[in-house]
C-alpha cells in the first residue's frame, strides 16, 4: 500500500510541474496570453529605430535567450533610448516568450 501512495505522490508532483512556463505580464490568460506593455521611458525624443530581444521558456524547465535592453539596442543599432516596451506571450503554460522592444535613435 505504501508503494502505491508513493507512486501516486510522485505522479502528482510531476503533473503539478507540467505547464509551468510563465513570463512577466500585466494580464495573464489561462490558455493564451499575448500582451504588450510599457517598461520604461527615458526621454521625450522622437524615435526612428526599433530593436528587439527575446527570451523563451519551454514548460518552465528550459529557458534561453537574451531579452535585455542592451541586446535590443544592439539589434536596432540604437545609441539613445527613447522608451522601452515589452511583449509577453504564453501558450497553455507550455511555451512562454518575453520580447523587449527598445525605441530610440
Amino acid at each position: 500500500m505504501k508503494k502505491y501512495v508513493l507512486i501516486t505522490a510522485v505522479v502528482f508532483a510531476f503533473m503539478s510541474l507540467m505547464s509551468c512556463a510563465m513570463v512577466m505580464s500585466p494580464a495573464m490568460g489561462t490558455l493564451y496570453t499575448d500582451v504588450k506593455a510599457p517598461l520604461a521611458v527615458t526621454s521625450e525624443s522622437n524615435s526612428s529605430k526599433t530593436g528587439r530581444a527575446e527570451c523563451v521558456s519551454i514548460l518552465g524547465i528550459v529557458a534561453n535567450g537574451d531579452c535585455s535592453i542592451d541586446a535590443a539596442m544592439r539589434d536596432g543599432k540604437i545609441t539613445k533610448v527613447s522608451h522601452v516596451d515589452y511583449q509577453s506571450k504564453n501558450i497553455l503554460g507550455v511555451y512562454a516568450a518575453m520580447t523587449t522592444i527598445v525605441y530610440g535613435n
